[in-house]
C-alpha cells in the first residue's frame, strides 16, 4: 500500500503489481480518507511551480511519477524545454501606466481570463483518484481552458457534467478508424469545442523510465467495449506496447481531409515545429498550429519548444492562431513565449503535479500562479494589456548572436 498526503485528503493507494501485468479494478482499489489538517504535514505551501513538482514527487508512486515527469532517451530535449527560457532576457519599459492590467484574450473566438490553457495530459487518475474531473473542475474556476486527453482515465460524459468550463478534445488516430471516429462525434455531442489532433506520435517516444519501470497502462473508460489496453509485455512498458498496438503509423497529411468529413469542430494540429510543416498545415486547412515537443517525450534532440516557436509564428504570418506548449514552469516564461508570437501556451505535467499535491486546489493554485505571475511581468515589463507585449520585449540567443556580428 503507499500513502500520499494531500492538502485536506489522504489519498491511499495500492502499489502497482509487480509480477502481474494487468491493472484490472486498479482505481476501485484506491480510496480516500478525510483527515483533519493537522495530521497533514506537506511543509509550507507551495509558493512556485517548482515546489509542487517536489510535492507531486514525494507523493507518487515511483512508476507513476517517473511516468509523469519523464522524457525519451538522454531527456536532453525534456531539460532544454525548461532551461532554454532561461536563455531569454526580457527588455522592459518604463514609465506605462500598468494600474488596470488586462490579461484577458480569446482562443478559437472562445474567452479566457488569461492565455494560459490545460494541455492534455494522460491518464490523471494515476496523479489523484478523482483525475480529470478534479483538473476540469479547477480550469472552470480559474476561467481557463482545458484540454482533454485522448487517454483520460475519466471518460468525455464525466468530464462534460462536472464542469462548465470551456473543453477541446485531444486526438489520436487509432489503426481502427471507427473507434477514433466515435470519440470525436462523443466529444463533439457532449459539448466541447475543437479537436486538438496529435500529429507526431506514429510510434510512442523511447521512454526509458518507463520501459525500466515496467510501466502499466489501466484500462479507460472511453475506450470500454471498444479496445483493451491490456497488454501482455514482461520485456518492458506495457503502455509503449499497447501503443504500438494501437497508434496509426500511416497517418499522414491527406487524413485531415477525413477529419474534416466527420467533424464541424475546428482542429488545431498538436505536434509542428518546423516552417515546413506550419506551412503544410495551413494548406491542408486547420484552423490553428500547436507548437510542441510532446513535452519532449518523444523524439529527444528536436529542439526546445521556445525555440522552435519563432520560426513557426513567422511562417504563419497570422493567418491561424498558434499555441505554445512546453516548459512553461514561470509567468515570465508565458511572456517569453507571447513575445514570440504564441497566442497563449498550454500547461502540462505543472498541472499533474498540482493535482498529485493537493488535488483540486493544487490545480487551482498553479493555474492562479502562473496568472499572478505573468500579471506581474506584464506590469514591470511595462504592458497593460496582451497586445502590448511585442517581439521587442525579449532578447533570444540568436539575437545576441546577431549582435556581435
Amino acid at each position: 500500500m503507499y500513502v500520499c498526503f494531500s492538502y485536506d485528503w489522504l489519498l491511499i493507494w495500492p502499489l502497482p503489481p509487480k509480477k502481474t501485468r494487468t491493472n484490472k479494478s486498479f482505481y476501485s482499489s484506491c480510496r480516500s480518507v478525510p483527515v483533519k489538517d493537522t495530521e497533514v504535514n506537506m511543509g509550507d505551501e507551495p509558493v512556485n511551480l517548482n515546489e509542487y513538482q517536489e510535492l507531486a514527487r514525494q507523493a507518487l508512486p515511483k512508476m507513476y511519477y517517473d511516468y509523469f515527469s519523464g522524457g525519451s532517451e538522454d531527456q536532453h530535449t525534456l531539460r532544454e524545454n525548461v532551461e532554454a527560457f532561461k536563455r531569454i532576457t526580457l527588455r522592459p519599459r518604463i514609465l506605462v501606466d500598468v494600474s488596470k492590467i488586462d490579461m484577458s484574450t480569446t482562443i478559437l473566438g472562445y474567452k479566457t481570463s488569461a492565455p494560459i490553457m490545460l494541455a492534455p495530459t494522460a491518464m490523471h487518475k494515476l496523479a489523484h483518484p478523482e483525475g480529470e474531473v478534479l483538473t476540469a473542475r479547477a480550469a472552470g474556476a480559474c476561467n481557463v481552458i482545458m484540454g482533454l486527453s485522448f487517454m483520460s482515465t475519466c471518460t468525455i460524459e464525466e468530464v462534460a457534467s462536472s464542469c462548465n468550463a470551456v473543453r477541446f478534445f485531444q486526438l489520436y488516430v487509432y489503426k481502427k478508424r471507427e473507434i477514433s471516429a466515435l470519440m470525436v462525434k462523443r466529444a463533439e455531442m457532449n459539448g466541447f469545442k475543437a479537436i486538438l489532433l496529435t500529429v507526431d506520435t506514429p510510434k510512442l517516444g523511447r521512454r526509458e523510465a518507463d520501459i525500466k519501470n515496467k510501466m502499466i497502462a489501466p484500462q479507460l473508460k472511453n475506450f470500454e467495449g471498444l479496445v483493451s489496453t491490456k497488454v501482455e509485455d514482461d520485456e518492458g512498458s506495457n503502455l509503449e506496447a499497447f501503443a504500438s498496438r494501437s497508434f496509426d503509423p500511416s497517418l499522414s497529411w491527406k487524413d485531415i481531409a477525413w477529419l474534416k468529413s466527420i467533424t464541424t469542430l475546428p482542429i488545431m494540429v498538436k505536434g509542428v515545429l518546423t516552417r515546413e510543416d506550419a506551412i503544410k498545415a495551413m494548406e491542408v486547412g486547420v484552423e490553428g498550429i500547436i507548437v510542441s515537443n510532446h513535452g519532449a517525450r518523444q523524439l529527444d534532440y528536436v529542439p526546445a519548444t521556445i525555440n522552435a516557436l519563432e520560426e513557426v509564428v513567422v511562417a504563419v504570418k497570422g493567418r491561424v492562431p498558434v499555441l505554445f506548449d512546453g516548459g512553461i514552469r514561470r509567468g515570465t516564461d508565458v511572456f517569453k513565449a507571447l513575445a514570440l508570437g504564441a497566442q497563449a501556451v498550454m500547461i502540462g505535467r505543472p498541472v499533474v503535479y498540482g493535482l498529485a499535491a493537493k488535488g483540486e486546489y493544487g490545480v487551482r493554485r498553479v493555474i492562479e500562479m502562473l496568472k499572478d505571475e505573468l500579471e506581474l511581468a506584464m506590469a514591470l515589463a511595462g504592458c497593460p494589456t496582451l497586445k502590448h507585449i511585442t517581439r521587442n520585449h525579449v532578447r533570444t540567443e540568436l539575437d545576441n548572436r546577431h549582435c556581435k556580428l
